[in-house]
């Protein structure tokens, strides 16, 4: 039988992979921390290896660099799942001698069993362009390896061959293996929300009444984990909306953990922002995904190149489409004839300045309601109160955090998808 190590610190995640690995006929066994995963390696010898990367004691990337630099490990098949808005994590994961890497946030049990037998039944694999539909998402650094996911699970050592078995019959098992375990999966999650939301917010509040920075810190990173397993667990039972928006939160916070003076009140305004905006996604976002269900157009109007680049770039760490425009009337011109999901605005601009530009827009119709977020330099008390009495809706300070500006906009364009009527939706995207 062959031997599967899963490294991972959250037993949630662990024992659900843990599962649906069992039902696929191979022998499983979990490390919780990366000092234990990297020592059951090299007693247990596995024969395949999946292994998160934000780990405690020893990360990910430091296990496979240890791993691959071992004769006996050079060829162990090794399947990554992190997070895809920590890029350079991303790309080392690959660097280090990772075989696939995935997207914590958007991986399923199937995909996870595809890439198992992939790794270790290569000749049942289907061509590259026949198993795209499989693939990691396209923000994930594409697989190392020249074995692409196969379309069905592949059978176990100990089993019958793959031409002993009715190909119609197999897939229907596996079909219906996958429907049973996603309905539980769900079933359990959804029962669990008020738990996790009410850990959540008691988290949040011990963090933002603690009495030193130390005690901040640990709060935050409590924090951290709770995110980072509501983000698996989602990916897991399909929850596209919740698991994206918690995927970028959970970057926030390890960013913000690992660089505590960026802990601002502007970050923690978007920590409290977010641990809200999560309980509007449990109850409202459980549909498919409402990113992808039609074009985001998100507005940057700045006249300062480097700042309107930085914007839009870190619009893209979320896969948010945006347009850029230096000149505001431009932009008014622009903001009467198309409707935008969201408008990010700078206050000091020649001709109009941001917080005309937004009272003005305010009477378009197209753009009525569209949520609007200041960033700028500006950041004393009169200019926080010129932004909500203009119309915005939030405001962030030059010069910004990157990934809390992603958090951000995911919120604000999340909240608008979930909660405009699907009419009113459509024609929006006609528009």
């Amino acid at each position: 039988m062959m031997k599967i190590l899963i490294i991972e610190d959250d037993p949630i995640i662990a024992s659900i992979y843990r599962s649906r690995l069992d039902k696929e006929g191979f022998e499983v066994e979990i490390a919780s921390d990366g000092q234990a995963g990297f020592y059951r390696i090299l007693e247990g010898h596995p024969n395949v290896l999946l292994l998160d990367l934000m780990l405690p004691k020893m990360d990910g990337l430091q296990i496979l660099r240890k791993i691959r630099a071992q004769k006996a490990f050079e060829k162990l098949p090794v399947i990554v799942f992190t997070n895809a808005y920590v890029p350079n994590m991303i790309q080392e994961a690959n660097t280090a001698g990772a075989n696939m890497v995935f997207n914590k946030a958007a991986l399923t049990p199937r995909q996870i069993v595809d890439a198992i037998n992939s790794a270790l039944f290569p000749k049942v694999a289907i061509p590259p362009a026949k198993a795209a539909g499989a693939a990691p998402q396209p923000e994930v650094a594409t697989p190392r390896p020249t074995v692409p996911p196969a379309p069905n699970p592949a059978p176990s050592p100990d089993s019958v061959s793959k031409s002993e078995l009715p190909v119609a019959a197999e897939k229907q098992s596996a079909s219906e293996i996958d429907a049973a375990f996603q309905s539980d999966l769900l079933r359990s999650f959804i029962q669990s929300a008020p738990q996790t939301l009410a850990v959540l917010r008691k988290l949040l509040h011990e963090f933002m009444r603690a009495p030193t920075d130390q005690a901040r810190l640990s709060q935050l990173f409590e924090m951290y984990r709770k995110v980072h397993s509501i983000t698996g667990n989602a990916a897991i039972v399909g929850l596209d909306n919740i698991a994206q928006m918690c995927s970028a939160f959970e970057a926030l916070l390890k960013e913000l953990n690992d660089k505590p003076k960026n802990i601002g009140p502007s970050c923690v305004r978007t920590i409290a922002h977010a641990v809200d905006f999560l309980e509007v996604l449990f109850e409202r976002g459980r549909g498919p995904s409402v990113l992808s269900s039609s074009p985001i157009n998100i507005l940057v109007v700045d006249d300062e190149v480097i700042s309107r680049r930085a914007i839009i770039y870190a619009l893209e760490k979320g896969q948010l489409k945006s347009e850029g425009i230096e000149d505001p009337l431009a932009a008014y011109k622009l903001l009467a004839e198309k409707t935008f999901d969201l408008i990010i605005l700078d206050v000091d601009m020649p001709e109009m300045n941001g917080f005309e530009l937004c009272a003005k827009l305010r009477a378009l119709p197209m753009n009525q309601s569209t949520p609007v977020i200041f960033v700028t330099s500006l950041t004393d008390f009169e200019s926080r109160a010129r932004s909500s009495l203009s119309g915005g809706n939030d405001l962030i300070a030059k010069p910004f955090f990157f990934i809390e500006l992603t958090v951000k906009a995911l919120i604000f364009v999340l909240k608008g998808r979930i909660t405009k009527p699907q009419t009113q939706a459509d024609s929006t995207t006609a528009s």
